[in-house]
């Protein structure tokens, strides 16, 4: 794939969509392009967060660790970013993905993804912008849950 079509991919995805040419060849340029095939993980619960990936093609199924085994808890597909937390926090991952398919994504290191946030206030409030919208659904989901156990226990 050509610069320039990298280009276009990039310029696809919501996140970077309002970056300046100039800027979506800088990213290609200092990104790395990165094929999984289905089952391979992308990053496990619990590793350090070196890199953040934007899915371009495929989808994955975010699972976290539970005593009663792996639950997953979200499915993820074109255009997402996945990874961001333990970047943005300096946590370990929070949650393992996996390519449901084979799945292409351009791999942001920890480095790149803090200065594109701070060199584009645009990324920085696209970033808030997916990490509340994860927020308020798991919020709603939590709501119901309680509401189903309460209704249970009543």
């Amino acid at each position: 794939m050509s610069l320039e079509d990298e280009v276009e991919v990039l310029r696809s995805i919501p996140l970077f969509a309002n970056l300046a040419p100039a800027k979506l060849k800088l990213l290609g340029f200092t990104s790395e392009r990165v094929v999984f095939s289905r089952g391979q993980e992308l990053c496990r619960q619990g590793e350090v967060g070196d890199a953040a990936y934007v899915i371009i093609e495929g989808s994955a199924d975010i699972v976290v660790d539970t005593p009663g085994g792996e639950l997953s808890v979200a499915q993820v597909e074109r255009n997402s970013i996945v990874g961001e937390i333990a970047i943005l926090c300096d946590v370990p991952r929070t949650a393992t993905v996996r390519a449901l398919s084979e799945l292409q994504t351009l791999k942001i290191t920890k480095d790149r993804f803090l200065s594109l946030t701070t060199e584009f206030p645009e990324v920085a409030v696209e970033v808030m912008r997916v990490l509340a919208q994860r927020l308020a659904a798991t919020t709603a989901e939590l709501t119901d849950v309680r509401k189903q156990l309460q209704e249970r226990d009543g």
